[in-house]
């Protein structure tokens, strides 16, 4: 009745990208500013700010954020968060809380979420369109050796 679909072999250029968190705001901590990069980061402390992130985004259950914008690759909500989301991916799961509206390609929810506002689904949501470009990129020197450079746009000029 059930069959295990075939594996296909995809691709390099169509494999789906690796999301993983690569910095912690861990309980206890209390941030307030903006947050921008393209690292993936977990917050389980509070953050009041701007976050700007090419990469994963995920409220542990204990995080709480008031932003009055979220923007990101994805956003993993399992605390609470006060302010409106653009993602390409939007989860909240049992534990999560969000008071905002929600703009995504994808959305997912688990019983129990809470949600007070809209949620707008798009086709494809396109990251460059409301990220900031990055400030440094990394060249490699002629001994091998990565530097940070400014970037071209002179974002920090």
């Amino acid at each position: 009745m059930f069959r295990k679909k075939s594996e296909e072999t995809l691709p390099a250029d169509k494999l789906p990208t690796i999301e993983r968190v690569t910095s912690v705001l861990s309980s206890g901590i209390v941030w307030k500013g903006n947050l921008s990069g393209s690292g993936g980061v977990r917050i389980e402390g509070a953050f009041d700010g701007e976050i700007a992130l090419r990469g994963l985004l995920v409220i542990g259950s204990s995080g709480r954020v008031t932003c009055s914008q979220i923007r990101a690759k994805a956003v993993i909500v399992a605390g609470a968060v006060q302010g409106d989301i653009t993602a390409e991916r939007v989860e909240i799961r049992s534990t999560g809380r969000v008071w905002g509206n929600v703009v995504t390609a994808a959305f997912a929810t688990e019983e129990g979420a809470f949600m007070r506002g809209q949620i707008r689904m798009e086709d494809e949501l396109n990251l460059d369109t409301f990220l900031p470009p990055t400030v440094f990129q990394a060249e490699t020197t002629p001994g091998g050796v990565e530097e940070p450079a400014e970037s071209s746009d002179n974002a920090l000029a």
